[in-house]
Order: structure tokens, then C-alpha cells, then sequence
């Protein structure tokens, strides 16, 4: 039971990331107008946009692939967690910082914290249930 809920939590973080990366490559600026919070920090350069949807799809292609392949399942989910989890910090550094204020850390939770948070969860998980085996 647990390890379904973990694998289906990875395929939904997995779709959500190829949605997210698909929307930044085919629409960059509706994606940069969009999203809260991603104005504030810079103005709209398309090619940034697009480079991080490409990462976005990486992160899903991982996430899902892993679910599907427990062989490599956590280098698979692994990866993707640490760019999350850098990408999370990062927002932290800005508001600490001064870059921006305090509130946006809850503007980005849902986009940024959330998914380093679930992926971290996914490779724990994942290597809890594996030890167990």
C-alpha cells in the first residue's frame, strides 16, 4: 500500500513537472505572467523561460520513469529532488537577502517548497520501503 502511494505520488509530481515544462516551452510568457510571483523577480527573457521548461520535462520524464523502474528508481528521483530542493533554498536566499520580501516565500510554496518537499518525501520514502524488502 505505502509503496503505491509512493509511486503514484511520483507519477502526479512527475506529470505536474512535464505540464509545467511543456506550458514554458510552448507559451514562455504566458507561463512568466501566469505564475505568481515569477514577475517580481526579474523581467521576461524568453530563452530563460524556455531553458527551465526543458528542465521542468527532464524532472517529469525522471519522476515518472522512476515510478515505472525500480531498478534505477532512486538516482532517478534523486536527481530531480536536488534541483527542487536547491531551487527551494535558493528562493529562501533571496528573501534572506533582501531580493524579496518575506511574503513571497508563501506565494512560491505551492511551486517551489511543495514539490522539493514531496520529491524529498518520495526518495525517503523510497528508501525506507526498499530497506525493508
Amino acid at each position: 500500500m505505502v509503496k503505491q502511494l509512493i509511486t503514484g505520488t511520483a507519477v502526479v509530481l512527475g506529470l505536474a513537472s512535464l505540464t509545467n515544462g511543456f506550458f514554458m516551452l510552448v507559451a514562455p510568457e504566458s507561463w512568466y505572467w501566469t505564475v505568481p510571483g515569477v514577475p517580481v523577480r526579474g523581467s521576461f527573457n524568453q530563452h530563460f523561460v524556455r531553458d527551465i521548461g526543458i528542465q521542468y520535462l527532464l524532472m517529469g520524464v525522471a519522476f515518472i520513469y522512476g515510478a515505472a523502474n525500480s531498478r534505477h528508481r532512486l538516482l532517478l528521483w534523486w536527481l530531480p529532488t536536488a534541483w527542487l530542493v536547491g531551487h527551494a533554498f535558493f528562493h529562501v536566499w533571496e528573501v534572506a537577502v533582501g531580493l524579496c520580501g518575506p511574503k513571497y516565500l508563501l506565494v512560491d510554496f505551492a511551486g517551489v517548497t511543495l514539490p522539493a518537499l514531496i520529491g524529498f518525501g518520495l526518495v525517503y520514502g523510497h528508501y525506507r520501503v526498499r530497506g525493508k524488502e
